[in-house]
């Protein structure tokens, strides 16, 4: 890869040549493609989708469509009927606990969750546990940082009540990527016909996904994580879920007729997509996903494993740096999560950003797994494709520094 041409490609390096952004697990930048695409719907497309007959609204319901279908083809659905869009991954994970759990989950049943979840895959299901009464069960992870999955035939959880099992695809603190084929393989052979989502968040920019070999019911992820605009998420469902799903939101444009009795609804994926949505922001996702596929989403997974094992060298050679998670490059990406000595955090931001080092400081979202970890926030680096071994060496740089200041 050639990474010097990649980062031509992404304005804001431009705008500060000096950057190392070291922040992708919280978002990405967008190339070029994207904020052209953006800014091409509002001056060449600029109208609603599916309801007019006019030429632009023709050309603006096919650019849309046609992200749907690049989408679809991206994870390996098997329709492009299979996608939703919503406004991120976690109200995707909200359409699955409202339409889906709500719906066929009932008292008493059980919800499998890991202790390693965002808490985009942990709200929904506390407040299904108050509103309904289902049961929650936190598989715990090992001294390696690993998913201890088997721990769930251990649990006393009678494998009957299991229904959903949902679980991060890749933990945005510990880089750490689960086997999620592996899991759903161990379910089946031990009686368990639970339903899974995978929250692929953190796995869709950085490795291939394809649903039909993860064997998951559900799979989400949001646009902004992948290049893409914020304000987009996806849900991928099975044809027969979603048809038997019920919306998490009603009104307009999502619907087959309104009475002033009753309303029915329209077939699916449109069903789930009430009123109008981020028409610029799904368009420019399908720019995203033209952009890495010139790319090839292999080409990012191997580079990056190249640049994950350069950090966890240059890492390893910080005397004091706690790091959680793996110290090998082998089942897991880029996200390195790390306290230094007895320095908060916060103060270790501080300080890499005036090198001007952006990395994440705080407790991630996660924190559940903070409190496993037995602290209260990490320092968070965390790379992508455009990231390069000198942004690595400024990283190590800046940390030294901090352990300078603090002595």
């Amino acid at each position: 890869m050639d990474v010097k041409k990649i980062r031509n490609d992404f304005p804001i390096f431009k705008t500060y040549p000096n950057l190392v952004y070291l922040d992708n697990a919280a978002t990405s930048q967008k190339p070029e493609l994207v904020i052209k695409a953006v800014a091409d719907f509002y001056t060449r497309y600029n109208s609603n989708i599916h309801r007019g007959i006019y030429d632009l609204s023709e050309k603006a319901t096919k650019l849309f469509e046609r992200t749907r279908e690049k989408v679809a083809q991206f994870v390996g659905a098997s329709s492009p009927d299979e996608i939703v869009f919503t406004s991120n991954a976690s109200e995707a994970i909200n359409f699955v606990a409202y339409g889906f759990a709500r719906k066929f989950l009932k008292p008493k049943d059980f919800i499998v969750l890991s202790e390693m979840e965002h808490h985009s895959n942990i709200v929904p299901w506390i407040r299904l546990k108050e509103e309904m009464g289902v049961n929650l069960y936190f598989t715990p992870i090992t001294k390696n940082y690993e998913l201890d999955y088997q721990k769930i035939l251990i649990s006393g959880v009678p494998r009957e009540k299991i229904k959903l099992v949902a679980l991060t695809h890749v933990s945005n603190v510990l880089g750490t990527v689960n086997p999620i084929s592996k899991i759903v393989s161990f379910l089946k052979r031990n009686g368990i016909s639970a339903r899974v989502l995978v929250d692929g968040a953190q796995s869709i920019p950085h490795i291939p996904i394809d649903v039909k070999e993860l064997d998951c019911d559900f799979f989400v992820f949001s646009s902004h994580k992948i290049l893409g605009p914020s304000g987009v998420g996806v849900l991928w469902a099975k044809r027969e879920i979603l048809r038997k799903m019920d919306p998490f939101f009603v009104g307009s444009h999502m619907i087959e007729t309104v009475t002033k009795k009753r309303a029915t609804w329209a077939e699916i994926p449109s069903k789930f997509e009430t009123g109008t949505r981020n028409l610029e922001g799904v368009v420019g996702l399908g720019a995203a996903i033209d952009y890495l596929k010139t790319i090839g989403i292999e080409e990012v997974e191997n580079y990056e494993k190249e640049l994950t094992d350069y950090t966890l060298a240059r890492l390893f050679e910080i005397k004091g740096l706690n790091l959680f998670g793996k110290w090998v490059s082998k089942g897991r990406t880029g996200v390195f999560s790390f306290t230094l000595g007895n320095i908060h955090p916060h103060d270790t931001g501080e300080i890499l950003n005036k090198e001007n080092v952006c990395i994440r400081t705080g407790h991630h979202c996660a924190q559940p797994l903070m409190k496993v970890l037995g602290v209260f926030a990490t320092a968070r680096a965390s790379t992508y494709f455009y990231n390069t071994r000198k942004d690595i060496d400024r990283l190590f740089n800046a940390i030294m520094q901090v352990k300078k200041i603090f002595k």
